[in-house]
């Protein structure tokens, strides 16, 4: 590529400074000091360009164009960059568009099959409907080199019917001949791999993207790709072997997780589902209700830690929410490597008034809990009093146990004995 001479280095060096000054006057007399000095430097002349464009000068940054194409017909950047530039400033101006098509087509002669100037040809073609031209351009494309592969897979529909099975054949020939050839291009093993399966062909989809894995393990993203259609092919046990191996690579791949939790709630694992799932909410974070729900799963499951775990990250991202706050302040209760925390949890959960909804019977009862932990045995009864009233008529099982825990309260203490008899009295008429 033809670099900057050295001679207008210094001009380009003391534009660049003025332009960073807000010279503008003095930064466009260098940058042309600098072009005139080295006329063929595509650097300088898009400088250039770019000012006389700004100055409202279209014919003359086109002249400048003009002249370095022609003095540098064999650079395919220059050749490319001036027909674009014909196209970008000439919209219904027929010479500048003819121009443009013109520089396209000797480019192509001295670069038959490459892709960029095909590309910008078709459009060409397309544009002015000459669908017989876009075909013939397409079989230019080589087969060999991935991105003419991939500009032909894109373009083909273009030019051909969706139900042309012999166009269709066409497209399976050249990508599956290019991912033979580089099966470790991420890109064409992507739009290969997406090509088969859309036509509903996932066994080819596969083998693509398998054939791919084994060329490029590091390849995270389209190994998770092919793990989730081996979930789509019923291939289980395959599907979950390449999503441990990505994890095992990536531990925080959130798509692998997510597609583990959702074959593994499929197939009826549930803590193996609970546990990816809060691998994805850690990552990915959610709304306080995503959090809640898999916190009470595992807490339902009498596994506080995870849900402690996942009930931090979640007070973290949401720290003014009431509900997350009781619901850490439980976890943390239950799990043994915490229970000591606890107590500074439940103070802050309550601290945090909700405007819309009081705090759940259930918390109170862990809040009394807490207290009597601390030896507040006054404060856990009022917690256990106002459970009590707040358990709804179909609570009777949540009611009739927090009435004997407050029994047990005062027997424990040898007081309101003749009360803690008549709560055990109402708790055995709900269990009837």
């Amino acid at each position: 590529m033809h670099s900057v001479q050295a001679g207008s280095r210094s001009d380009f060096a003391f534009g660049v400074l003025a332009e960073c000054r807000g010279s503008g006057d003095e930064a466009a007399l260098r940058f042309e000091n600098a072009r005139a000095a080295d006329p063929t430097a595509l650097p300088l002349v898009e400088r250039v360009v770019g000012i006389r464009l700004a100055a409202g000068d279209r014919s003359g940054a086109a002249t400048l164009y003009r002249d370095l194409a022609l003095a540098r017909l064999d650079d395919l950047e220059i050749q490319i960059t001036y027909a674009d530039f014909l196209e970008q400033q000439g919209p219904g101006d027929a010479l500048a568009l003819k121009l443009a098509s013109q520089t396209l087509e000797a480019a192509l002669i001295m670069h038959p099959d490459h892709p960029q100037v095909i590309r910008r040809l078709f459009q060409q073609a397309q544009a002015s409907g000459d669908r017989a031209k876009q075909a013939a351009l397409l079989e230019q494309l080589s087969v060999d080199d991935p991105d003419s592969v991939l500009l032909y897979a894109s373009l083909f529909k273009s030019v051909f019917d969706s139900s042309d099975l012999a166009a269709l054949s066409q497209v399976d020939q050249r990508l599956l001949h290019a991912v033979e050839l580089h099966p470790a291009d991420q890109e064409l093993a992507r739009v290969a791999s997406n090509h088969f399966h859309d036509s509903e062909r996932r066994v080819q989809a596969i083998e693509i993207l398998k054939r791919h894995a084994e060329a490029a393990p590091a390849s995270i993203d389209l190994r998770t790709r092919l793990g989730i259609l081996y979930f789509e092919a019923l291939m289980n046990a395959d599907g979950a072997a390449t999503l441990k191996d990505v994890l095992t690579i990536h531990p925080r791949h959130a798509l692998a997780h997510q597609a583990l939790a959702k074959y593994y709630r499929s197939c009826e694992k549930p803590e193996l589902a609970r546990f990816h799932a809060s691998e994805l909410l850690k990552i990915r974070s959610g709304s306080p209700s995503d959090f809640i729900k898999l916190a009470d799963e595992w807490l339902a499951a009498d596994d506080p830690r995870p849900a402690r775990l996942l009930l931090e990250k979640a007070v973290f991202n949401h720290p003014e929410n009431p509900d997350l706050a009781r619901r850490l302040a439980i976890a943390t209760r239950r799990d043994p490597t915490t229970r000591a925390l606890a107590a500074r949890l439940f103070a802050e959960a309550e601290a945090i008034h909700s405007t819309t909804e009081p705090p759940e019977p259930a918390f109170l009862v862990e809040v009394a809990e807490a207290l009597l932990d601390q030896g507040q045995s006054k404060a856990a009864e009022d917690r256990l009093r106002a459970a009590i009233k707040s358990f709804p008529p179909t609570a009777k099982k949540e009611t009739s146990a927090t009435l004997r825990r407050l029994a047990l309260l005062w027997e424990s203490e040898n007081r309101n004995l003749e009360a803690a008899r008549a709560l055990r009295q109402r708790a055995d008429a709900l269990d009837r």
